[in-house]
């Protein structure tokens, strides 16, 4: 036992330590069922629940089969769409490398992975204030300014005219993306139960391995129009005008929780949030931030698992960049060669992600395999690429496909397993996501420059990096964090089963003029070492 466990908590009570209150139930039958939780610190849909939860019946089979269906056809395909035209974005610059931009920017290849090193660098800096913005205001309005600052950033780069400018813009791209990622994996978590939430994390990063498809066919168009602007500028105008539009869309539909989304009724949001509560053992939102969580956050191994998982898997991430540079140094290939051979790439690693989702749809629990096994492409195509005679042209395009966008897979299981394993507590989910993007930032801003003009066209070292620390290593350390959790769900099974014998699935939470009410124990926030009954999910 930790001894953040032993600590005394002001959010979290023992029911032997509360008085006994009118309307509330007797203090010998909240000793009997579990803990106390200030109203500030339980979940931000308890007034909610509480006006309109008496009136929803429960929900059939048929009805639950529609809401599924009704949250993967809004919810999901929102912020699929949200992740793909951000990936666009930041994938742009490796298409306006092919189109001109470095004529007109002054840009080299050692240039180019220094302003795709202080994207990372924004991304870093952004985490802090990402994290409290995440917490303490509305996703949607959040995310609609994140957005918007995004398409006015991405115009001014038909501005930039040398090195300095293209850096400060990537900058402050990367500061704006910071809070994006945690706030759709965020909303995912709100809607879906363990086991969908699960079996769709890669159907989420399909976004961005399917982001070169519409951008590459785009890339492809503006290599052929003739007019007298640049055709990066042509690019930038386009991506930054689907950003805009996005935007719009944003203000006016997307849900800060099942409790304000305009696309479902009020039944559905009910159903939404009790389906959630009681498949995840979480809670929906919690805008106050727990001190005691965040530290418990910090001191858990498992976050430091994942901490480096990401710091070590992300030295790859510069690979889907830089694949069009590889391309044509190959030589014999073409733009228009190139941007088609990445259109086929991004769609071996969609059909790979679709795999995916469909084994871990009929194996539940088993996201931490998923890891594994959806870097074994990468792997493969590594080995290959570094060894493979380089004037092999079409062996060599063919391996750096497999190994350029498929290990993606992994980064978004490991990134929603990090979550998932922080028990019902909204403050140790974002505190760990904070981690996990820590990890993620400065490993990006050390990826690409493992590709120096003086190692081209081979780039060996780069490569062997690539195979021993971000496609060995990683995935071996999510196997201690695999060990450890399945241990802790061992020991506290019995705890479970005697908690549904005396139907303990429920707690108690005291509002503001100290009367106590009785909610679902997803509600009141408990962090996985608070909560002995939480199961893991792996």
């Amino acid at each position: 036992m930790s001894s953040s466990e032993n600590e005394t908590d002001t959010s979290v009570e023992r029911r032997d330590s509360v008085e006994k209150v009118v309307g509330a139930p007797s203090v010998a039958s909240i000793n009997e069922k579990g803990v106390i939780v200030d109203e500030q610190y339980a979940d931000a849909t308890i007034e909610f629940m509480r006006e309109h939860d008496a009136s929803v019946p429960e929900i059939t089979p048929q009805e639950e089969r529609r809401l599924r269906r009704k949250v993967m056809f809004t919810v999901q395909v929102l912020t699929f769409f949200i992740n793909m035209v951000l990936y666009m974005d930041k994938a742009t610059l490796s298409y306006a490398s092919i189109l001109d931009l470095w004529e007109h920017t002054g840009l080299t290849q050692d240039k180019y992975n220094n302003v795709n090193t202080i994207f990372y660098v924004g991304f870093l800096v952004g985490q802090i204030p990402g994290t409290w913005l995440v917490q303490k205001y509305p996703l949607s309005k959040v995310l609609f300014v994140l957005i918007f600052l995004w398409s006015i950033l991405t115009f001014l780069f038909c501005t930039a005219y040398n090195y300095p400018g293209v850096v400060m813009l990537r900058f402050f791209l990367g500061l704006t993306e910071a809070p994006t990622i945690p706030i759709l994996t965020t909303t995912n978590g709100m809607f879906m139960t363990r086991s969908e939430r699960a079996a769709t994390m890669p159907v989420f990063y399909a976004a961005c391995m399917a982001s070169p498809i519409p951008i590459g066919f785009i890339a492809y168009g503006v290599i052929y129009a003739k007019s007298t602007i640049p055709p990066y500028k042509i690019l930038y105008i386009i991506i930054g005008g689907l950003t805009l539009i996005l935007s719009v869309v944003i203000w006016f539909l997307y849900p800060d929780n099942p409790a304000s989304c305009k696309l479902m009724s009020v039944k559905e949001r009910v159903w939404t949030i009790r389906r959630v509560q009681n498949t995840q053992q979480a809670s929906i939102e919690q805008k106050t931030f727990n001190k005691k969580h965040a530290i418990e956050a910090l001191k858990d191994p498992i976050s430091w698992i994942f901490f480096f998982f990401f710091l070590l898997q992300q030295l790859a991430n510069n690979l889907p960049y830089q694949q069009t540079i590889l391309f044509e140094e190959l030589g014999n290939v073409t733009n228009l060669g190139s941007t088609l051979v990445t259109v086929a790439s991004a769609g071996f690693a969609v059909a790979w992600a679709a795999m995916t989702c469909i084994v871990l749809a009929i194996f539940p629990n088993t996201s931490f395999l998923a890891i594994i096994y959806g870097q074994l492409p990468a792997w493969v195509g590594s080995i290959a690429a570094a060894t493979l005679d380089i004037h092999n042209s079409i062996g060599m395009l063919a391996v750096i496909c497999m190994a350029a966008n498929v290990f993606g897979v992994s980064w978004i299981c490991a990134f929603g397993l990090a979550s998932a394993t922080a028990g019902s507590s909204y403050t140790k989910r974002q505190v760990r996501n904070g981690m996990v993007l820590v990890g993620y930032s400065v490993s990006n801003m050390i990826s690409p420059q493992l590709w120096q003009s003086k190692d081209a066209p081979r780039y060996i070292p780069a490569w062997i990096v690539q195979i021993v620390l971000s496609f060995t290593v990683a995935p071996a350390l999510t196997s201690v964090a695999w060990y450890v959790l399945a241990r802790r769900n061992r020991e506290r099974k019995q705890l479970l089963e005697q908690a549904i014998q005396e139907d303990a699935d429920h707690g108690y939470v005291k509002n503001e003029s100290g009367q106590i009410i009785e909610v679902n124990k997803g509600a009141l926030d408990m962090t996985d070492l608070e909560d002995k009954t939480f199961i893991y999910p792996l």
